[in-house]
């Protein structure tokens, strides 16, 4: 790694003698037109974020490796969750699927209870260690986001060691006291995706309200390999409110949210001969897994769900407040959140969950911003949670009943010396867990100090130490069943540490009128990492029973992951705009490599903005990309947990409207080609990839291949 730093540094080196205009303001103004939409992983080194810091701080000030991703981004990226939507806007973030509507946030290979999701500051917490569920968040409602690359625990406790995915939903900023809105539609048609969404807001001087809706149904999704997949449908609704006041010296917010989805649970067979997808009828004994019945084409193409399937819902109430004090200011928040997952795979009594969990959690709260002392401002706050968490009423029972308690305390400050500014902090964490049968007590210190330098007024050098801690979760202490929507039987173990993570990361901005780029590498020493592992037979075959659910038993040991990311875009004033997004991660442990690592990735958009000055056209967008995937032949062999997976590239379309409308109206109308070649492909990152149940095939593939072509309609109207 020492060589990398040199490199790195070289470059920084190499950037500074390019610079041509070193008279320029240092805080270019954000300009308007396709540059207001550049890539989000190199952003202005203006741009304001919020998560990870103990107040806003620009970008170019913060040490840690953070992404913002802004309004337009979100908006002009089409997907089937919001997770796969910063997927696409930010290098060094990836997702592990389970067909298109359940992603989980993967942050420089880390994922799972590493990567804390936080929903307008609240932190996400609906059963995070489960693979066939997503984030239980409204993807039409998220108004920006904001990603943190690496240890988080010092502001946010347990959970943050690989990093945060901080989703911001929409408020009003304009205080005009009249009645707006933005109705969204959208249609994908690989899998019919039918998409709504309506949002009406007011705001005044002293009082706004924001009420939210949005409703989406998809059937099963299609591609050249298997034709459709069977049970990857889902239909999924949400519903939220927000009101606030406003004083004199502050605000308090009052939020409720509804997330209610049904989701098909794909298991894979299939007919050996003609490799179509085949269902389950019968239970135990009667249910022969390779001589099940085929699913009839009108069942594949309707989108009406199997009888096994999951029902996920999340509901959240919660405020936030903040009051000015003279010099100093105090925030505070509170909010509870219930989270309730059934899981329906009993065919012959289809109304009997075979999982059922109830997860309530009491999220708190509390940060003084002290006043400044000369240079130097720093912060005290508390924050954690309690937790219930119930099986009711189910067949499968693969982790116990348990309660929990959480708590952290820290403090954390900036310093800025002459062009210098230094940040660090500590914080100090306990977490109480208890089931029927397990009893533990963890703690926790992290740390965090770091640096940024402008080494000249348009390049700035960042670098960053942080010691993380995570707590290891009950699934992995004591689970001892199988969860039926996974197809998997887990096993844990009561005697796991805590894993303890010491990452550096270095890092390069620069940013010029008509370039900016950015380069971030890390490495990352874990004590006590907790991985998944495939059980075999004595045949060396993976220990499956009779309806294909396989045994992953939970292993700890030490692990480095080390990488980097580096973001390149040009953008010619009044010409084309070129991004670039690169990442590389590699992670090792005493087994050899560690698994659910992404591959070497490359993106890359090439996009116009043409401005039509009369008629009804107000602008229009087009745009390519390309996307790139190495084959990762770094994976994780032992007892077949995973296979060797082949490079792929895909390319995709897009052309964007906008049409004049009357003042404060906006109508625009987008349509993409995602995979415009229809290419075949599985990534290393998706479940259905191992979701096989023979040897061979008569086609020569094996496994579930993602989705392919999809063409897409999306329009919304702003008043």
């Amino acid at each position: 790694m020492k060589h990398i730093w040199i490199l790195l540094l070289l470059s920084a080196s190499l950037l500074s003698h390019a610079q041509r205009h070193p008279d320029q303001p240092q805080s270019p103004t954000a300009r308007p037109g396709p540059d207001s939409a550049r890539l989000p992983g190199i952003d202005s080194l203006s741009e304001v974020v919020v998560t990870g810091a103990s107040r806003p701080i620009r970008i170019r000030e913060n040490p840690v490796s953070i992404v913002a991703i802004p309004t337009v981004a979100i908006d002009r990226t089409v997907s089937s969750n919001i997770i796969d939507v910063l997927v696409k806007n930010t290098p060094g973030l990836n997702a592990v699927k389970t067909g298109p509507n359940i992603s989980k946030p993967f942050i420089r290979g880390l994922g799972y209870n590493r990567v804390l999701t936080l929903y307008d500051g609240l932190r996400q917490e609906g059963q995070q260690w489960g693979d066939e569920h997503g984030i239980e968040a409204d993807a039409y409602n998220i108004d920006k986001a904001e990603v943190i690359k690496g240890p988080a625990s010092l502001l946010y406790g347990s959970d943050a060691l690989a990093g945060v995915v901080s989703l911001f939903p929409f408020l009003p900023s304009q205080k005009d006291s009249r009645l707006h809105g933005k109705l969204l539609s959208e249609y994908q048609h690989n899998n019919g995706l039918i998409g709504n969404g309506l949002r009406l807001y007011y705001a005044g001087p002293q009082w706004l309200w924001v009420a939210r809706g949005s409703w989406r149904r998809a059937r099963n999704y299609t591609n050249s390999i298997d034709g459709r997949v069977y049970n990857t449908g889902y239909s999924e609704k949400n519903l939220s409110f927000t009101t606030g006041r406003t004083f004199s010296n502050g605000y308090i917010h009052l939020n409720a949210t509804l997330y209610d989805d049904l989701q098909g649970i794909p298991d894979g067979s299939r007919d050996s001969a003609t490799r179509r997808f085949t269902m389950q009828t019968e239970e135990g004994a009667g249910d022969d897994l390779k001589h099940r019945p085929i699913v009839p084409d009108n069942m594949l193409n309707s989108y009406t769900l199997s009888p096994l399937h999951q029902h996920i819902q999340h509901y959240r109430l919660y405020t936030d407040q903040h009051y000015d004090l003279g010099s100093s200011s105090i925030d505070a928040f509170a909010g509870f959140q219930r989270n309730i997952r059934r899981e329906y795979s009993h065919p012959t009594m289809p109304s009997q969950p075979g999982l059922h969990l109830r997860l309530n959690t009491l999220n708190y709260g509390l940060k003084w911003q002290a006043p400044p002392l000369s240079a130097l401002e720093y912060t005290i706050g508390a924050n954690g949670m309690l937790q219930d968490n119930k099986s009711i009423d189910a067949t499968d029972h693969p982790i116990p009943d348990y309660n929990l308690a959480d708590l952290g305390m820290y403090i954390f400050g900036k310093w800025k010396y002459q062009r210098m500014t230094l940040t660090g902090g500590l914080r100090y964490d306990m977490r109480w867990l208890r089931g029927d049968t397990l009893h533990r007590n963890f703690t926790g210190l992290s740390a965090s100090a770091g640096i940024t330098w402008p080494v000249t007024e348009k390049i700035h050098l960042k670098a960053n130490i942080a010691r993380g801690y995570r707590s290891p979760n009950l699934t992995e202490l004591a689970s001892n069943g199988l969860d039926p929507g996974a197809h998997i039987t887990y096993l844990g173990n009561p005697d796991f540490l805590p894993e303890f993570t010491f990452q550096q990361d270095l890092g390069v901005l620069a940013y010029w009128d008509w370039l900016t780029a950015s380069i971030s590498l890390f490495s990352n020493s874990i004590q006590h990492y907790i991985y998944l592992q495939q059980l075999t037979g004595d045949n060396g075959a993976p220990l499956t029973d009779p309806q294909g659910n396989k045994t992953f038993k939970y292993q700890q040991s030490s692990a480095h992951l080390y990488g980097g990311e580096a973001s390149l875009d040009i953008h010619p004033k009044g010409l084309f705009q070129w991004n670039n997004m690169l990442s590389f991660v590699r992670g090792l442990n005493t087994q050899g490599n560690l698994p659910l690592v992404p591959p070497f990735q490359w993106i890359s958009t090439l996009g116009y903005e043409c401005h039509i000055r009369k008629g009804l056209l107000s602008t229009l967008y087009p745009r390519a990309g390309f996307e790139y995937n190495a084959a990762q032949n770094r994976f994780f062999f032992l007892y077949q947990t995973e296979t060797y997976t082949t490079s792929y590239n895909l390319i995709n379309l897009s052309l964007e409207a906008s049409f004049r409308c009357r003042p404060g109206h906006s109508f625009v109308c987008q349509f993409q080609v995602a995979n415009l070649f229809d290419q075949a492909y599985q990534s290393n990152l998706s479940r259905l990839k191992y979701f096989e149940y023979y040897t061979s095939s008569p086609n020569g593939h094996l496994g579930i291949y993602n989705m392919g072509r999809n063409a897409c309609i999306k329009m919304w109207l702003t008043f």
